[in-house]
């Protein structure tokens, strides 16, 4: 339950990245890695069969907080 838990998250996260790219082109440059969280969450929504569970943990260690960083940061700004 928990591995599918944390896919659906990331992958709700790919989405909202790839519609807000598609809507601002310019968050790419904003945030680093899109493309690569984008085509991740393309992965467990099409191919999830072949994502591993250290895979999967993997991400959430070492590449989650700093795009919730990165994401937090930008809120900021823009509540400013």
């Amino acid at each position: 339950m928990l591995r599918s838990a944390v896919e659906r998250q990331f992958e709700i996260i790919g989405e909202a990245l790839n519609q807000a790219v598609k809507r601002y082109p310019a968050l790419k440059d904003e945030i680093p890695d899109a493309s690569r969280i984008i085509s991740f969450r393309n992965r467990l929504i099409h191919g999830y069969a072949t994502v591993s569970d250290e895979v999967v943990w993997g991400i959430v260690e070492k590449y989650l907080p700093p795009l919730r960083k990165q994401v937090k940061m930008m809120l900021d700004e823009g509540s400013s």
